[in-house]
């Protein structure tokens, strides 16, 4: 039995259309200047408040949490309105159907709040097919290996039989320091070498590559 755990946004769906309108909007607010939309892609998997503090690090605490404050009001206007722009990748759902039927244990570790990413699983109705949802509310970000550590803790596997799968350096060098093998994605945020420079075992590009790895 193996405990597989996914990375969410650019792994699982797509959702930096939200992501970088948030925060164009928050910096806006904040008076700070937007530092374009691919160093915002790169920060995509870290907690919100770890992103922010990476992407402005000349700015104070203060300054920080406002921007914080501004990117989760205009992220829940955006749900709010109907406006979810985070499309699932494709071959997502077959995948985790095979998965299941195969008798594999599924997780997600992701930067998102927990309330973030159950109405992203409930959106697309995969609520089902997760026994272990690990967020940036409940510990260290990544790549701390809390997320991965819990994920073993509650469904009893180690990490010989857990696997990491991610689109971001952070997700493989979370998975490395857990001791848990990292796949990564090549249609996320983050390049296949650099998925590589960070521990990543292989890079898949399509969802369907991953059982024949997982055997």
């Amino acid at each position: 039995m193996k405990l597989v755990v996914f990375d969410c946004d650019g792994t699982l769906v797509d959702g930096q259309h939200m992501i970088l309108e948030s925060m164009r909007h928050a910096c806006a607010t904040c008076e700070v200047i937007y530092p374009g939309d691919e160093p915002v892609r790169r920060i995509v998997g870290l907690s919100l408040l770890q992103a922010i503090e990476g992407i402005f690090p000349d700015l104070d605490r203060d300054r920080h949490l406002a921007i914080r404050e501004a990117f989760v009001t205009c992220f829940q206007h955006l749900r709010q309105e109907g406006r979810t722009q985070e499309p699932l990748y494709e071959g997502v759902v077959e995948i985790l159907d095979h998965l299941l039927v195969e008798g594999y244990l599924l997780g997600i570790a992701t930067g998102k709040s927990q309330r973030g990413l159950k109405k992203t699983l409930s959106n697309h109705g995969l609520e089902k097919y997760f026994l272990t949802l690990n967020t940036a509310d409940d510990g260290p970000g990544k790549p701390h290996p809390s997320m991965l550590l819990n994920a073993m803790r509650e469904t009893g596997m180690d990490p010989g039989n857990t696997v990491m799968v991610g689109d971001t350096t952070y997700d493989m060098e979370m998975a490395r320091a857990a001791r848990v093998r990292g796949i990564g994605v090549s249609w996320g945020y983050h390049e296949d070498r650099e998925l590589v420079s960070a521990g990543a075992s292989h890079v898949i590009h399509r969802m369907g590559e991953l059982p024949d790895l997982l055997l």
